[in-house]
């Protein structure tokens, strides 16, 4: 009888372990697919909202340089608003997914954006008075934090 109980308990004690072990690796395998799946939606965002912060650059100083030349600026101002808009809204998301650092990088970014955003929109402003080199020095920042953020190696130099 003694025996038995022994084998009954023996049983129990691995059915138990069994159970046990294959729940913390489902949890551990469902967490590590969410994880992933969070962080490939957190890069999609960086990238996009990265993306509309060069547009704008790129459009501004478009501008710029059309007032330089003489020549008409609505196509880079209305190509710079439209990007405005998506990365205002693009910006939202940024927020939620991520960090504080990165977050705390974009609202720097936004400001400089809107900086040049407001220069650029100054009929008599050319290239010379556009503050350019504050925004790509936000975005550098902003980089170096997202990466941070997705634990993405650093050991790219930032230019």
């Amino acid at each position: 009888m003694a025996t038995q109980i022994f084998t009954l308990v023996s049983v129990l004690v691995g059915a138990l372990t069994s159970y046990f072990a294959t729940t913390a690796t489902e949890r551990a395998n469902f967490r590590g697919e969410m994880t992933t799946r969070w962080d490939e939606r957190k890069l999609d965002t960086y990238i996009e909202y990265l993306t509309c912060t060069k547009r704008i650059h790129r459009a501004a100083m478009a501008a710029g340089r059309a007032r330089d030349q003489g020549g008409d600026t609505v196509y880079a101002l209305n190509e710079m608003e439209e990007n405005e808009n998506r990365r205002s809204i693009l910006f939202e998301t940024f927020f939620l997914l991520s960090n504080e650092k990165a977050a705390t990088a974009a609202h720097a970014a936004n400001q400089r954006t809107w900086e040049l955003l407001t220069a650029a929109q100054i009929p008599t402003s050319g290239v010379a008075e556009l503050p350019s080199m504050p925004v790509v020095e936000a975005l550098n920042v902003l980089h170096e934090a997202a990466r941070s953020d997705l634990t993405i190696s650093s050991s790219i130099p930032v230019r």
